[in-house]
This record gives C-alpha cells, structure tokens and sequence, in this order.
C-alpha cells in the first residue's frame, strides 16, 4: 500500500504544515469560536469571558478540537478565511507553511471527506476521552497533484457553493415580499369567507386502487406518514388537485397540517379532512395555501379548534375562515413570487446535497491525476 502511494505522489501531510501556538496574552482579539463537526467555526457551547491561555486563530490557519469522543464520530476542523478569533487552548493550530505547493482549500475538502473523518476517530488515543493528536496529523498521508490541479478542483467546489449561497441569500428577502403582498392584500380588497368557495369531498378508497398512503406534516406538505399501516379501505383518497388537512390541532407544535396535492393521487388517514375547490370560483389553490401557511392562521386554526382530551379544527370552522380576494392576476402574481423563493430553495438544497458528494469525488479525482 505504502508503494502505491509513493508511486501515486502520495505525501505525508507533516512536511506541508507546522503547528501555531499564539495565545490571546493582551486579550487584543475579542472574537471567540467554536468549530461544528460540519467543518465550519461557529458560536462557541459555553460562552466564557476571553482567557489569557485562549489560542488564536489569524486568518487563513486551521484549527481543531483534538477530542474526537461524543462527537458524532468525527472531527472538528476548519479553516479560517474571516476575521481573526481565539478558540480553547485544548485546540490545535496549525498552518501551511508553503500555499504555492499545498492549496489549503484543497486541503480542507481533504479533510471533510467521512473517510478522514473515520481515520481521525480510528487514531484518536486515550480512555475516558479519545484524542486526534498533532503527531498523528503529521503522519496523515494525502494525495498533492500539482498547485494548478488542487485550485482547479477547489474552484469546482466554490462554484457549487457560490450556487448554493446565493440561491440561499434569494430566499428570505423573496418569501418576506410574498408575505407582505398577501398581508397588503388585506388592506385593498374585500374579504369573503373561505366556505364559498370550497366543498368537502369524502371519497373513501374501497377498491384499494390508490396504493399510496400520505400523512401531512405541520410545515404543509404531504410526507410518508409516521403509522404506516396497510392500506384500509376506509382511507379518504385525496386526489390531485385537493387540498386536506389534519382536524386534530392538539400537541402538533402549535400549526395545523394541511397541505395541497400537485402529486400523484394517495390516501389519508379517514380522521381527515378533504376538499377541495367549488367549480367556476376565481379564487387561486396556490394562493390559497400561502394563505395556510401564514403563522396567523396556525394560531387561528389553534384558537378555533374544539374538544377536550384532543382539540379539532373542523370543516364547518374551516369554512368560516374569512381570506381576502384579490383579482386573479394579482394572486397569480403572488404565487408566482413565491415560487421564485421556492425553487430559490430546491436549487440551494441540491447544491448543499451534491456538496457532501463533492469532496470525496474531488479527492478521488485528485489521486487519478497523480
């Protein structure tokens, strides 16, 4: 093994990088962090004032947490790029002590693969409390193509990140201007009561034709209920198109789960409730559940609810909810908006979730241009 990394250009991480050992003496760096298991500093657990005996951070030095016990069977490393700060002293320091033959952004994807992660647990040495020590990241072995290589690959992943992060930055500024039109929406139009403009529907599936069985999560959307049973034919089959909701508000976070149905038709629990939009009614689905997903009607849905052991929302409430109707283009353009700021949020996800896959790929891609 040892023969094909040397033949590989594999080398030994303790010739690239050198320890740091700078406390905060004069108490100059006022800024204190922790590091998360995800790789990234962070606020730290326990905020304590700043202690003489802290060690600093400067910019473009990684630091981490030698304990590697309870830590969900990795290591806290990263790399700081901002500003710098002081971490505890039972941290280790350390830098790159030449950037134009080891690019450290390089060097961190190494590092936030699982395979380091394990390698980092499995040479972690003691006995109440396990240690990732300096010497045995010295001993680390690492792929090192060229320094136009190693930037070419990280530059791969920072493309995915700015993706990622500037889909996120879109998302909140676009979901609050969505929120402000419906509420200005209750200030220029008239309001009407919901039960106008709905129908209940109570389609039981007795042939055990729709295969799919649905719960409805408190953040509104259909999800893999957490009972799964076989299915009854007294399920309620929600078809597409419909909208349906769990009457029981008790003990649900203080939402009420309901949810509109884009997908393919599925059943629900027969304690639900379905419906779905009267024929000939000018008044928008879409536009509809972003009124549902307002925290005002959560805790209106919470108020209404009747019963003793378990409170219910039911249809008859549900009917008396008053909404305001703004003409239909207006809607259209309100469901629009927030459609940006959903796929805002599925295009910064699938970027988060192809980063996890990213680094070890990189890696991998950096052993084959050896």
């Amino acid at each position: 093994m040892n023969v094909n990394k040397q033949k590989n250009n594999w080398v030994r991480l303790g010739d690239y990088i050198e320890p740091v050992d700078e406390r905060n003496s004069d108490l100059s760096v006022k800024l204190s962090q922790g590091i998360s298991n995800s790789k990234v500093f962070q606020s730290p657990k326990q905020v304590a004032e700043n202690s003489y005996a802290d060690k600093i951070v400067r910019q473009g030095q990684f630091a981490y947490n030698k304990a590697t016990t309870r830590n969900g069977e990795k290591i806290s490393i990263a790399y700081r790029e901002d500003e710098d700060c002081t971490v505890s002293s039972a941290y280790q320091i350390f830098k790159i002590i030449n950037e134009n033959k080891l690019n450290p952004h390089f060097l961190w994807l190494f590092f936030s693969r699982s395979e380091f992660d394990r390698y980092a647990r499995y040479m972690s040495q003691g006995s109440a409390h396990e240690f990732f020590e300096f010497d045995e990241m010295c001993r680390v072995q690492i792929p090192l193509p060229s320094i136009e290589t190693q930037r070419e690959l990280v530059a791969t992943y920072n493309g995915l990140k700015a993706l990622a992060e500037q889909n996120e930055a879109l998302i909140q500024p676009l979901t609050e201007a969505c929120q402000a039109y419906i509420v200005d929406c209750k200030k220029k139009y008239p309001e009407v009561e919901l039960g106008e403009y709905i129908e209940p529907c109570d389609e039981r599936n007795q042939d055990l034709s729709v295969k799919l069985s649905q719960g409805i999560s408190n953040t509104k959307e259909f999800q893999i209920p957490k009972q799964v049973s076989a299915n009854s034919n007294n399920d309620k089959i929600v078809r597409t198109g419909q909208f349906a909701y769990n009457r029981a508000t008790t003990r649900n976070g203080e939402k009420i789960s309901i949810a509109y149905r884009t997908g393919e038709d599925c059943t629900v629990s027969s304690a639900y409730q379905v419906f779905k939009m009267k024929n000939n009614t000018n008044l928008n689905p879409h536009f509809l559940l972003l009124w549902f997903k307002r925290s005002e009607f959560d805790r209106y849905a919470r108020y209404v609810s009747k019963g003793s052991a378990h409170e219910f929302f039911e249809f008859d409430e549900m009917c008396r909810v008053k909404i305001p109707l703004p003409p239909s283009e207006v809607q259209q353009a309100i469901v629009n908006l927030y459609n940006c700021a959903e796929e805002a949020k599925n295009i910064a996800n699938e970027a988060r979730e192809k980063m996890k896959t990213l680094c070890p790929a990189l890696v991998q891609k950096a052993i084959h241009f050896n």
